[in-house]
């Protein structure tokens, strides 16, 4: 996968969520937050956020569960114009970032830490929902 986060700074442990046997999830891989504490690829602009795949997560492999990192700081492909400290959450395209347009909760992945085009990577401070909303 090209546009996979890649962890630079390591806060916090990446924690468990359970997913499907036969779900294949790369690493880097922004996930996907569904019900019951579930999770799956991200596909979606503004899907609520698990966390980012610690792993690969091969299918079939017998593991329903699959780790993901909810706060650090990742280099991660912008997807648009994305301001320095600005909020970004998820693109849904090939596993991109976008400028968040008033999510809040888990939607918002981090802050931007460098401005950044479409096609650029940036450095991004993960810390899944903490960045508040939007005006």
């Amino acid at each position: 996968m090209t546009t996979e986060a890649t962890l630079n700074v390591r806060m916090e442990d990446p924690i468990d969520f359970t997913c499907a046997d036969g779900t294949a999830i790369p690493k880097g891989t922004l996930c996907k937050l569904t019900d019951p504490r579930t999770a799956i690829a991200s596909s979606a602009g503004g899907d609520m956020i698990a966390g980012i795949c610690a792993r690969d997560k091969i299918a079939s492999d017998g593991r329903t569960q699959v780790a993901c990192f909810r706060k650090g700081i990742f280099t991660m492909r912008a997807d648009g114009t994305i301001d320095i400290g600005g909020p970004v959450m998820a693109d849904g395209v090939a596993n991109k970032v976008i400028a968040s347009t008033g999510k809040t909760g888990a939607a918002q992945i981090g802050y931007a830490l460098e401005a950044a085009t479409v096609g650029t990577d940036l450095q991004v401070m993960v810390d899944i929902g903490a960045s508040g909303a939007v005006a």
